[in-house]
């Protein structure tokens, strides 16, 4: 009995480390495929963050030529502002000018007309003022000078 037994507990031994055998090729399967699994998943993710990152420079670059962009514009409205500003300042000079003018030539027509008054140090008795003054668009060649401003001398106001 002892050699069936024997023969029996034996051949178990070699079953159980064949099985033993088994499980452990098949744990290493496993571990074989979960590691290449994980080398492509690993792969995917270091593909989407270059992806990601190639996505952020192009962004980065576009964003710095709509920058460069918007800055010289408003260097160039900057500009055009200055010159109008400027040029605003120049006309509000000959406008004060021209009123000073008209003010001067609304005095000479009232001295025309005959009445007598003294108006900002100009005295009028009407008749014995010179005929040449009697048409107002002579009284501009009197004076040859234009009405001229500058940016240099609009800050003198």
């Amino acid at each position: 009995m002892a050699s069936p037994g024997g023969t029996s507990s034996g051949s178990s031994l070699l079953q159980t480390s064949g099985s033993e055998e088994d499980l452990q090729a098949l744990m290493d399967q496993k571990r074989q495929k979960r590691m290449i699994s994980n080398r492509e998943s690993a792969r995917r993710s270091r593909m989407r963050k270059q992806k990601h990152l190639d996505d952020l420079t192009a962004q980065v670059n576009q964003l710095r030529k709509e920058n460069s962009r918007i800055l010289t514009s408003l260097t160039l409205t900057t500009q055009h502002h200055s010159a109008v500003e400027a040029e605003n300042s120049v006309l509000r000079t000959q406008m004060v000018e021209l009123g000073n003018r008209l003010q001067s030539l609304s005095e000479i027509l009232h001295c025309l007309n005959g009445n007598t008054t003294i108006t900002r140090g100009l005295f009028c008795d009407g008749p014995q003022v010179n005929n040449s003054f009697s048409n107002p668009w002579n009284l501009m060649y009197m004076n040859q000078q234009p009405i001229m401003a500058s940016v240099g001398n609009m800050f003198l106001y």
